[in-house]
């Protein structure tokens, strides 16, 4: 499965949601660091919006706030939430927001963290770690039926379903990711937001994880994904739109092809800039390679 998408961009009619207004803080100190100030985005149905910038630009924060999780000291002052023709107050300024977001965190939007693959417990089977998950949810839920709906969504994304019965220590790191990835939609959000899912992985893995989150939106196992990373060549091939966060702001956007190719913005050509670039004479041997006709030998490797 190629990872090249399509570019399209939310239409009037097929908006999966829109985030307005969103301003978070961290407090507890002197005085509050505003680390989200006023962001406002927008997701079409199907889509992959990638969310790039340095460390430390407010990526994640947006993303907890996005996904509901946010917790002292990092407060969300105001914001709202567009989706399923509903909207959601994002603020967390009193404690019954936890029970006022429940319904819709791993509903309406789930969260995939930083680390993810490193949350499992090492002395729990993935079966159990399921069952937990699927419990917090619905505490209606019996083990056997979430079970069961963890091997239907292991079989139709073509993984082994042998690796319910593992230890975190019997994965490898890219499979231990995959698998958080498989549990944190098993309850067909509507949005993922997946902060930093490849950061710790080889490239084989990075490519594996990035297939897969592609073909779970093709299959409609969750209508979009706001995917939040600071490698700009994964979000190029990935993305049908990015948008460049700086200071807590986002100071531009657009369709991903036309951003890299013509961006606007002086701090979005100094990001890109920053990416590694071979050597022309890597670049131009690279261009041969690819011009040059296919033998018969190569197509049947292929």
């Amino acid at each position: 499965m190629s990872t090249e998408r399509p570019q399209h961009a939310p239409s009037s009619t097929g908006v999966l949601a829109r985030a307005q207004n969103i301003r978070c803080v961290y407090g507890g100190g002197e005085e509050d660091f505003t680390a989200v100030d006023g962001v406002s985005i927008a997701l079409g149905e199907g889509e992959v919006l990638g969310l790039a910038g340095e460390s430390g630009c407010g990526k994640t924060t947006l993303g907890n706030a996005l996904a509901m999780i946010a917790a002292p000291p990092l407060y969300v002052l105001s914001g709202t939430l567009e989706i399923d023709d509903g909207t959601i107050d994002l603020s967390t300024l009193s404690h019954d927001d936890v029970k006022r977001h429940r319904p819709y965190r791993g509903r309406t939007v789930s969260m995939l963290p930083q680390g993810a693959m490193n949350s499992i417990s090492p002395t729990l089977r993935i079966s159990s770690l399921i069952k937990d998950v699927m419990r917090a949810h619905d505490p209606r839920i019996t083990k056997d039926e979430a079970l069961d709906l963890a091997r239907e969504r292991l079989k139709m994304l073509e993984m082994p379903v042998r690796v319910l019965d593992s230890y975190a220590h019997q994965l490898s790191g890219g499979m231990k990711q995959r698998m958080i990835t498989v549990i944190s939609t098993l309850q067909n959000p509507r949005l993922l937001i997946a902060d930093e899912p490849t950061s710790a992985l080889d490239v084989s893995s990075q490519r594996m994880l990035v297939e897969m989150l592609l073909e779970m939106v093709e299959q409609r196992i969750m209508s979009g994904v706001v995917f939040v990373t600071h490698d700009l060549p994964v979000l190029s091939q990935v993305s049908d739109r990015l948008a460049i966060m700086h200071a807590g702001r986002i100071v531009e956007s657009g369709p991903t092809r036309q951003l890299v190719e013509d961006a606007q913005h002086p701090y979005t050509r100094k990001l890109l800039g920053s990416v590694l670039d071979p050597s022309q004479e890597t670049r131009a041997r690279g261009i041969a390679r690819r011009s040059a006709p296919v033998t018969p030998e190569e197509v049947g490797e292929r």
